[in-house]
């Protein structure tokens, strides 16, 4: 069995109309003896998650600690999701921790264990084989729903929460926001957030009381999540940091390919789309080509006033699980992945942006083979 199909395998096989099953994983867990056994960053949120969870390891790092940082997805491939200080783990890291989880006989049940639960098991197992100091976790989609919910964090970092997962996670923003702050529980310290919507704000006073610190970034839209995830660290730490390069492909992110100037980032909402765009027009003055993908339950309206002055090509995924049903404006390209690779970037012009969720992203990364093993 492959490492991607330990991971995979039940998500992929699971039955119509059946969800994840957290008390499965959880008997998994006490099965492989998957636990935290030192101090645990988590991140939630609806938005720059990953972001946060990098610099907040970074800043941990940086004091001389060893830290094991769990992600999702993967940049190019599932081993960026377990990193130890910043680098991918190897190949045969990942197999044989898909192997020890898949060793353990489960009885079946009604839900599956998903492949991020699974990556999150093995990411803290990882943490005790190389004697982390910290653990920091990103949660996939929720909160008190996901896997990092198994592992009580003593500090919990708080992106944005906006309408994302409606009808998943909540009915109403503020139902979203109560269960992203699931994963805040009595052995949390602090909760650090930035700045919220008052109903979001009151979900997480609600669930964190006195432990709510909020903070307020003198900066710029596109840097707020990294100071949050620094800041998060130095609630869990007294260490002083020194300063580190913090490498974050496809978070507006620049690259050479041939003649063109590409950058590429991943948002995901029209304000999103809006702001990068905003930047890419400030630092370079004029854009020739805009590479958009998002699928059918993302912000696409958005995206397409945000885009409307511009030349787009829209890209579609193979990925199964993802939609590209929704009518598109009649003057824009329309393309797929596995044609995107660096002749034909080169050929979009000298100054183009790429856009879209992080699976796009990663498949882009991955054709351009764009570098991703070290992170800081």
């Amino acid at each position: 069995m492959s490492s991607d199909e330990a991971f995979f395998k039940e998500w992929t096989t699971r039955a119509p109309g059946s969800r994840r099953d957290l008390a499965r994983a959880r008997r998994l867990a006490e099965a492989v003896g998957a636990v935290a056994a030192v101090p645990v960053l988590t991140v939630v949120g609806s938005k720059g998650k990953g972001t946060t969870a990098t610099y907040a390891s970074a800043y941990l790092a940086s004091t001389g600690a060893r830290v094991v940082t769990v992600t999702s997805p993967g940049l190019r491939s599932n081993r960026d999701r377990i990193r130890v200080d910043g680098v991918s783990i190897s190949a045969g890291a990942l197999a044989a921790l898909g192997s020890r989880l898949t060793s353990v006989p489960l009885p079946p049940s009604g839900g599956y264990l998903s492949p991020a639960g699974l990556f999150t098991l093995a990411g803290v197992l990882h943490a005790q084989d190389v004697e982390a100091d910290y653990l920091v976790l990103e949660a996939g989609m929720g909160g008190a729903s996901d896997e990092v919910s198994l592992f009580p964090a003593e500090v919990v970092a708080v992106t944005e929460i906006f309408a994302e997962h409606l009808g998943i996670l909540g009915e109403t923003v503020a139902e979203i926001a109560r269960e992203k702050a699931g994963v805040i529980t009595p052995e949390t310290r602090w909760a650090v957030t930035l700045p919220q919507s008052p109903d979001v704000r009151a979900e997480l006073k609600a669930r964190a009381g006195d432990r709510l610190r909020e903070i307020t970034p003198e900066a710029t839209p596109w840097t707020r999540n990294a100071l949050l995830g620094r800041s998060a660290a130095a609630h869990l730490t007294d260490a002083e940091p020194t300063p580190v390069s913090v490498r974050l492909p496809a978070r507006f992110s620049h690259h050479d390919i041939g003649g063109t100037r590409l950058i590429i980032d991943s948002p995901i909402t029209g304000a999103g789309v809006r702001m990068s765009i905003d930047r890419a027009l400030a630092e370079w003055g004029g854009v020739d080509r805009v590479l958009l993908c998002l699928p059918d339950h993302k912000d696409l309206d958005g995206a397409i006033e945000a885009l409307k002055d511009l030349p787009v090509t829209f890209v579609r995924l193979p990925d199964t699980h993802l939609n590209f049903t929704r009518p598109l404006p009649p003057d824009w390209d329309v393309t797929t992945i596995d044609d995107v690779d660096a002749r034909y970037v080169e050929a979009l012009g000298g100054r183009v942006v790429a856009l879209g969720t992080v699976y796009f992203t990663g498949h882009l990364l991955d054709n351009l083979d764009i570098p991703t093993d070290h992170l800081f």
